[in-house]
């Protein structure tokens, strides 16, 4: 049975939280930032992401979206037509 490298990498992550909380336990500050720093950070990242994907959904990249934006501009024509 092979171990991926998912499997190293959250094995990883759970040793070093639970080292931090450990540490945490005996009074030791592993990460000497305040709390609204934290926010800080955490609402940019939010934001940023937020923007990149409104932007990434509203703009055609793929030529599988633009070629569905020319079949929705000639369907739109279509119904113009009918009415």
């Amino acid at each position: 049975m092979k171990i991926t490298k998912g499997t190293i990498v959250r094995t990883i992550m759970l040793f070093a939280v639970m080292l931090g909380i450990l540490l945490r336990r005996c009074g030791v500050n592993v990460l000497p930032i305040e709390e609204t720093e934290v926010v800080k950070v955490v609402e940019t990242v939010i934001e940023l992401g937020s923007i990149l994907a409104a932007w990434w959904y509203n703009n055609s990249f793929s030529s599988a979206a633009r070629k569905a934006d020319e079949f929705f501009k000639t369907l739109k024509e279509g119904e113009n037509e009918n009415v």
